[in-house]
């Protein structure tokens, strides 16, 4: 494997360079106007899996955008890791607070400063990397199959179909993604859970018509008031959700997976500078970091109604309304969730008002074993390569391709992420650390090293 690690670090700065090509596509799946960049975009990684020596490279159409598969098979008597990533972005807005050109990519500070750079462009691209120099030394030990789709930025509707459609061609022994955090550059670690979701939106109906409040106020129920007076009973004293039956199915956090957490060097005081609010919130009984990660939460998204231009307009309006997600923890349903969350709602409706609940969209959480060969391998490869022990940890975000994958293949997710929290993935001014882009090349190569010894 010396070779390997040679050959990899002797390609960096090509390696740079064929990511700054991606990067320079404004693939934004959310965008219609952009429907010509994100089919580039496709288009671009098909190539440059051919460049990497990739074989069966090809579009996967679907009703949406395409996903991008390749593959290269050594053998039936060799594991497949299956990769997968998305090569679709997040919208740049707010243009103005970028620094530089959100789509032309810079370095600065030891960080590529681009829209894609760590989500998840710069990601996925380290696993072509990785692999391009292992057949390059022909030391590649498995066979290897990658899926990159371009809808993960809205939601991955069609990537379901996709899969269903090509389940024959998928069949791997593990999935590999990269589009998760590690804790630091110094404290490595690997996501071992995501949280589902559910995603709602409730609209509390009054009056016919906006009225005028001095004539009506008093008399009539005020929608705004009243759906203020709900959302506020959504959680005790302690933070807790108070939807009945919510935590009727969490799985609580293991001792050994508190001891992780608590292994984490946390400072909450500059935790709370960071963010500019002198206080946290939350369950008592846990610490921040297992809020985030290992306990299930509600969070009001967006509220409004009335009017809300320059100026005084003295109104009762006729409608409120509220985007209300649940984060939800391994063996809770999003759809019974959702069911309980609109039973509960709907009950608090005040006489004089009507309620009605919208699902918009979800998913399931995840939690991967940390006994498997898969795991094992991944722990092995990080601690080659930073000289550390990965922490095992759950992560606050939701992935619900993990719970798909599952369903229709049967493949539990390995979920390798160098990312950091600082990456401002989303936001103006993503970027993703050069140290990280290469150490995460290293640490992917190694990881097909280990898990090919540790299947065999």
């Amino acid at each position: 494997m010396d070779h390997v690690i040679e050959h990899i670090k002797s390609r960096r700065e090509e390696n740079l360079q064929r990511l700054y090509q991606l990067l320079r596509i404004p693939s934004v799946s959310a965008d219609p106007a952009a429907k010509n960049y994100v089919q580039a975009c496709a288009e671009k990684v098909q190539q440059q899996l051919i460049e990497a020596g990739l074989q069966g490279v090809r579009l996967l159409p679907s009703a949406g955008n395409p996903a991008v598969y390749g593959e290269i098979i050594l053998g039936d008597d060799r594991p497949t890791v299956l990769v997968y990533g998305h090569y679709d972005v997040q919208p740049a807005d707010p243009l103005e607070l970028w620094e530089s050109d959100p789509f032309e990519p810079v370095v600065r500070d030891g960080k590529i400063f681009a829209r894609g750079s760590s989500d998840d462009k710069g990601q996925f691209f380290m696993h072509i990397a990785a692999i391009s120099s292992m057949i390059a030394c022909d030391t590649l030990p498995c066979n290897v199959k990658f899926l990159i789709e371009g809808e993960e930025e809205v939601g991955s509707v069609h990537l379901a179909d996709i899969v269903e459609a090509n389940r024959e061609l998928l069949v791997a022994d593990t999935l590999l993604v990269s589009d998760t955090s590690m804790v630091s550059n110094d404290v490595p670690s690997i996501t071992t859970g995501v949280r589902g979701m559910t995603y709602l939106e409730v609209t509390v109906t009054g009056p016919n018509r906006d009225l005028h409040s001095g004539m009506y106020g008093g008399a009539v129920v005020n929608p705004i008031n009243a759906l203020c007076q709900m959302v506020a009973s959504l959680h005790d004293d302690q933070g807790r959700v108070a939807v009945p039956g919510f935590y009727n199915e969490v799985i609580p956090l293991s001792n050994s997976e508190r001891a992780g957490y608590a292994d984490v060097p946390f400072d909450t005081a500059a935790y709370c500078a960071e963010l500019g609010v002198e206080a946290l919130g939350g369950e008592p009984d846990y610490a921040p970091l297992e809020r985030v990660g290992g306990r299930p939460t509600l969070d009001v998204n967006g509220i409004w109604g009335g009017y809300m231009g320059e100026g005084a307009k003295t109104v009762i309006a006729s409608q409120a309304h509220a985007k209300i997600s649940m984060r939800l923890v391994p063996n809770q349903s999003s759809n019974e969730i959702t069911t309980l969350f609109k039973d509960h709602f709907e009950s608090l409706a005040i006489a004089g008002t009507t309620i009605d609940v919208t699902y918009l969209h979800g998913g399931e959480p995840g939690l991967m074993p940390l006994d498997s060969l898969a795991y094992q391998a991944a722990s092995k490869a990080y601690e080659k390569t930073f000289a550390k022990v990965p922490l095992p940890l759950r992560s606050g975000g939701s992935i619900p391709l993990v719970s798909m994958f599952k369903d229709k293949l049967g493949l539990e997710t390995i979920m390798m992420g160098f990312g950091l929290d600082s990456d401002a993935i989303h936001s103006p001014n993503e970027s993703y650390g050069v140290f990280n882009f290469h150490r995460g090349t290293e640490t992917i190569a190694w990881f097909h090293h280990y898990f090919s010894i540790a299947v065999k």
